[in-house]
């Protein structure tokens, strides 16, 4: 029986594992936790709207139920492409096939400081630091009695204004103004100042100019301080500096402005394109090694002239097509190469408001709001989690409440 190795079980890993589960072939899924992560609502677990668990779900209670699998938990350290082994820092796994699905890591773009000293959402434990880092400065400032360091300590900055950012944005104004404020009586919601930085003329670049104005327009009516053409150069942990010579008092710096391939990629001796992308043939392939496929944010395929994005649809469609071209070889087939169809983006902003565009189709508001609502709770792996999920925004929908206001012994540091 032949050997598919998976590195990487995110979106697209976990689309090729299910793919190719009871084909006739092994799978070997990898990765350095044995969960997944619906890294969609990371965001959600930051502003204390939900538990760490409801968005995780463990791999081998899917390779339990896919004929073939197996999983096995490990640190990918390289490629032996000439033996056809994955390397791992504890052994190492022979394969016919390998797909290399790592992901991505938060682009700082070289500035050190900022990265010693900002908060980024790619891992399950660092949405738990945020959440214990924002309540923190809340109890710090409510018995604060200098001036100036309790401005700072309810200052949050947050840079990119991607759907992360605008996502992240919203959801901490309304924990702010809805579950701080009742918390926390000493400190005003007009106090805290949230401010979000985009280096672009707009929000949501990918979006069409309507729904960027409709999320400027919605953010600043919740009293976001939105600043556009802005990058910030440089932070300390108390203060975050502009390009243009402003220095702004904060203990809190989110950073969701980029994305860059995993490390691993820059390891394997691979050809690289912007963001550290591995470059990969019209199937996906690597040159010179046909078994090997790199897929999601790892890779870098355009199509009509430009980079497909680093976005989940994109790593899901990319796994399918990939378990396709594996079974279809087997078989003495061929498929043609792959090309992305594009459903439609969409983000939230808060309470009954999100953006959503799909299929040349724009809508705002209510209808766009229940739409994201729907297709997260769609895409969630489990029962469990879907009805857990489905509670908690439920619960905040009808209360204002949230019930996750959890300060826990892993804060990585203290406002």
């Amino acid at each position: 029986m032949k050997r598919v190795v998976i590195a990487g079980m995110g979106f697209g890993g976990l689309s090729a594992a299910k793919s190719l589960a009871g084909s006739g072939l092994e799978v070997v899924m990898v990765d350095r936790h044995n969960y997944h992560l619906f890294q969609p609502l990371l965001y959600q677990v930051a502003t204390a709207g939900l538990e760490q668990e409801s968005i995780a779900y463990p791999i081998r209670a899917l390779a339990r139920r896919w004929q073939g699998a197996h999983f096995r938990l490990g640190e990918v350290s390289g490629v032996d492409f000439d033996g056809k082994r994955l390397m791992l820092e504890d052994g190492e796994i022979p394969y016919d096939y390998l797909i290399l699905a790592a992901g991505s890591r938060t682009n700082f773009f070289g500035q050190a400081d900022i990265e010693r000293h900002a908060f980024d959402l790619k891992r399950l434990d660092q949405a738990e630091d945020l959440r214990n880092h924002v309540l923190l400065a809340f109890e710090h400032a409510s018995r604060e009695p200098d001036q100036e360091r309790r401005r700072a300590l309810l200052t949050f900055v947050i840079v990119g204004g991607g759907p992360t950012g605008v996502e992240f944005a919203g959801a901490l104004r309304e924990l702010v103004v809805h579950v701080l404020s009742r918390d926390y009586p000493e400190v005003r919601p007009e106090e805290t100042r949230i401010i979000l930085m985009e280096a672009s003329s707009s929000l949501l670049s990918v979006m069409p100019r309507r729904l960027q104005g409709y999320a400027l327009d919605r953010l600043r009516s919740m009293g976001v301080e939105v600043m556009l053409e802005t990058r910030v150069s440089g932070a300390d942990g108390e203060h975050v500096k502009l390009s243009g010579g402003e220095v702004i008092p904060t203990h809190t710096l989110f950073w969701s402005a980029g994305v860059a391939a995993v490390e691993l990629a820059g390891k394997l001796g691979l050809a690289q394109a912007g963001a550290g992308r591995i470059v990969v043939a019209p199937n996906l392939s690597i040159e010179g090694h046909p078994e090997v496929f790199t897929i999601g944010d790892m890779a870098c395929r355009e199509q009509d002239g430009a980079p497909l994005p680093m976005l989940a649809p994109v790593a899901s469609q990319q796994g399918q097509y990939v378990a396709r071209a594996i079974r279809a070889r087997e078989q003495g087939a061929k498929l043609p190469p792959f090309r992305y169809r594009d459903k439609g983006t969409m983000a939230t902003i808060g309470r009954n408001a999100a953006v959503a565009t799909t299929h040349g189709v724009s809508f705002s508001g209510y209808p766009a709001w229940l739409v994201w609502l729907l297709l997260h709770l769609y895409y969630l792996i489990g029962f469990r989690n879907r009805l857990l999920v489905l509670m908690n925004w439920a619960y905040y929908y009808w209360f204002h409440e949230r019930q996750v206001r959890l300060i826990t012994a892993s804060a990585r540091r203290s406002p």
